[in-house]
């Protein structure tokens, strides 16, 4: 039987909600850190009390089998990432408590070879290194933040200057079950702001859920959760007692929030940066996701992984990531291009061909599909479902193409070949400049990079450059930017260069649970190969308990745990 769905919430019960949440507003703001702990601790236990039946809800939502592998899923991107945030914040308070922000050792601090500051914020000890082995998670600021003026200037600006109460209204993202709650937890234990959260119609059968595990903060009117379409949503952002709004979606809801339906009037008004909606808003609005492989002496065994590391980033969650991969850029007369298509192509077959569960998705998926000549299909889908499609050979001179300018929001991978195959410098020049200037979005982008490529001083250097240069909120070197999303202690939005005229992938930041502030982009860097596989590749048997395990082990760490962990890890 499917999660029952509430009814939409009326007009009289959102203005109730609201101004209910407004009164509370003021207490949450001077609430002690001892009862903002207390209050943390008790989440925690609740969100791990409702994870099974979540999670079995949105396997059923999403036509996956609840007791099979693909159940990890939601095990992972749910659970495990919502009692892991709750956690960190708890370590957060208790910094503040005794040092006034979250601590960020001196050793963790460095300066860019631009002058900037950057600080390491993952991993935070070594049980926290056994989550993703040789990974390691930088903040990049922007300029004028340093080390001496970090932690008094550019954390916790709440705890350090309280408000006298805010209230946002909170649009929920429909596709990942932890952005509602996590981007609630950062409103209310970062920035002091109490949240009216009003469910995405997709996944409102988790609303029940949260209701239960957010009892406590509904109890002190410092949340309160609506449910409804478009109509309740202009209800709550336009409602006299919210002071901002924070939207997960698409950047279409966002403009016509913000500047009114598309046509003249909207237009005249972005032009003039007179905004309908005249309240702060933050948002994450999604991102045409970059691969872009760097030419080096790649083994088969190097490109089998990494080709099904890019498959799992299409594969994961029927695609429907805001950082999924979605474009792959790679030299184009380089020797292992249209092998690493391939090898991508063979890893899609492992996955199973997953239900279209967002609305438009077959529409999205034929635009994007028709009329291309060289179109791969991989899959026997279902009444229901999609097939992955690869589109390669995309001719980057067209910069107007729709796999450059639109999100596919569907189970469709673009592939585009760049001059530069003899030449990693002159390839990371050019892929930056075509990423930056024509591929719409500035969410997040992966760089694929051999080790001994960095052992050349000039193709190192042309890496970092990269890396500080393109505009996208996370970089991920070898690894997907999933991971980033995931840890909680790295931030999580589109690049500041972003306007309200010119949206792109959103503005602000969620997670960030060390509170930062003035921040330019986070960067995660993984090996090129490691053991175990990440649990997104297609066709890992052991995710499932993996995402059971971590859950647990984000509820109380223990080095007892970390066995069982990874043998679930190891059951390809």
């Amino acid at each position: 039987m499917s999660a029952a769905v509430p009814q939409h919430t009326s007009r009289t019960t959102i203005d109730i909600l609201v101004r209910r949440v407004r009164e509370g507003s003021g207490a949450w703001a001077k609430l002690a850190l001892t009862e903002r702990l207390r209050l943390l601790e008790d989440l925690r236990r609740a969100y791990v009390a409702i994870a099974e039946p979540s999670v079995r809800a949105a396997c059923e939502a999403k036509g996956i089998d609840p007791g099979g592998p693909l159940a990890g899923e939601e095990w992972l991107a749910g659970p495990m990432v919502v009692v892991r945030n709750l956690r960190l914040l708890s370590a957060a308070l208790r910094d503040i408590q005794k040092h006034g922000a979250p601590v960020i050792p001196r050793t963790h601090l460095r300066t860019l070879e631009d002058g900037r500051l950057a600080a390491r914020v993952f991993p935070l000890d070594r049980l926290d290194a056994m989550l993703l082995p040789g990974n390691v998670g930088e903040v990049y600021f922007q300029p004028g933040v340093t080390a001496d003026n970090l932690r008094e200037e550019h954390q916790a600006s709440f705890y350090r200057k309280p408000h006298k109460g805010r209230v946002c209204a909170v649009l929920g993202g429909g596709n990942v079950n932890s952005i509602p709650p996590l981007d609630c937890l950062y409103k209310l234990f970062v920035e002091g702001t109490v949240c009216v959260l009003k469910m995405n119609p997709v996944n409102a059968y988790l609303g029940p859920f949260l209701e239960q595990a957010f009892a406590p903060l509904i109890a002190r009117d410092a949340l309160a959760i609506v449910y409804g379409g478009a109509e309740e949503g202009a209800q709550l952002v336009q409602h006299d007692a919210v002071d901002e709004v924070h939207i997960t979606g698409s950047d279409r809801t966002h403009d016509a929030l913000v500047w009114g339906p598309p046509g003249p009037e909207s237009d005249a008004r972005r032009q003039k940066n007179e905004p309908l909606l005249a309240k702060h808003v933050s948002s994450e609005l999604g991102n045409v996701s970059p691969v872009v492989v760097v030419p080096g002496p790649y083994s088969d065994g190097e490109l089998r992984f990494q080709a099904d590391d890019v498959a799992g980033m299409v594969a994961n969650n029927a695609s429907f990531n805001c950082n999924a991969a979605k474009l792959l850029v790679q030299p184009k007369d380089w020797s292992r291009r249209s092998a690493f298509v391939d090898r991508i192509q063979a890893s899609l077959a492992h996955a199973p061909v997953r239900r279209a569960y967002y609305p438009g998705a077959d529409e999205r998926w034929r635009q994007f599909t028709e009329g291309r000549p060289n179109v791969r299909l991989v899959g026997t889908p279902g009444e229901g479902d999609l097939a992955y499609a690869l589109i390669p050979d995309v001719d980057p001179a067209k910069t107007q193409d729709r796999v450059f300018r639109q999100e596919p929001w569907c189970t469709v991978l673009s592939e585009t070949g760049l001059p530069g195959a003899d030449d990693p410098v002159a390839f990371l020049d050019a892929a930056v400049a075509f990423l930056n200037d024509t591929v719409w979005g500035t969410l997040n982008a992966t760089l694929i990079v051999h080790p001994k490529s960095l052992k050349d001083p000039t193709v190192k250097a042309a890496v970092e450059k990269a890396v500080r240069e393109l505009r996208y909120g996370t970089v991920a070197v070898n690894t997907w930017p999933g991971a980033a999303y995931a840890l909680g202690s790295l931030p999580w939005g589109g690049h500041p260069s972003s306007s309200l005229q010119d949206i792109q992938s959103g503005q602000g930041w969620v997670h960030n649970t060390f509170m930062l502030e003035s921040i330019e982009k986070a960067v995660l860097r993984a090996p090129l190969t490691s053991v175990p596989a990440p649990p997104w590749v297609p066709g890992h048997r052991g995710v499932a308990a993996l995402g059971r395990r971590l859950v647990d082990f984000e509820q109380s760490p223990s080095w007892l745990k970390v066995p069982g962990i990874a043998l679930a890890a190891l059951r390809r």
